[in-house]
């Protein structure tokens, strides 16, 4: 069955075990009370931050969902609006060191999990192939790889 299917669908289908697989992992080190979505926000926060208006744009999705992202995270301890230090009204999100702690956590997991997958298929050439297809479709600059919810 899986040899027959399309190439999209068998990409989908490996992102979701792998991502499936990576969520159950975190939950077992006790980020149960994040889902892959806000894996996505810390990832798009890294360093400086960014306004609701970056990160909206970033994720590819609408400012009122990017500052439901926002207000959630932030109930959590995971992020904090701050002063933008070009000043005015707008607010910049950053994170928080819980948040940090997390990406930290996330990291390690991940690459263990590649290192583990390493042992039966080869990832390499696997890497290269996903790069070629993407600058292919994409260019070098990547689409936003929305949350899944």
């Amino acid at each position: 069955m899986l040899d027959d299917l399309e190439l999209v669908f068998l990409l989908g289908h490996g992102y979701n075990a792998l991502l499936g697989e990576f969520v159950r992992r975190l939950d077992a080190a006790g980020y149960g009370d994040l889902r892959p979505a806000h894996g996505f926000v810390f990832q798009a926060l890294w360093g400086p931050g960014k306004t609701a208006s970056e990160l909206a744009e970033h994720l590819g999705v609408t400012k009122q969902a990017a500052g439901q992202l926002v207000d959630e995270l932030e109930r959590r301890g995971y992020v904090k609006r701050v002063a933008h230090p070009a000043g005015g009204r707008r607010r910049l999100v950053v994170l928080t060191e819980a948040a940090e702690r997390h990406l930290r956590v996330a990291g390690e997991t991940l690459h263990q999990l590649e290192r583990e997958l390493a042992e039966a298929i080869p990832l390499g050439e696997l890497r290269e192939g996903l790069v070629t297809l993407v600058r292919t479709l994409s260019g070098d600059h990547l689409p936003p790889l929305r949350p899944i919810w």
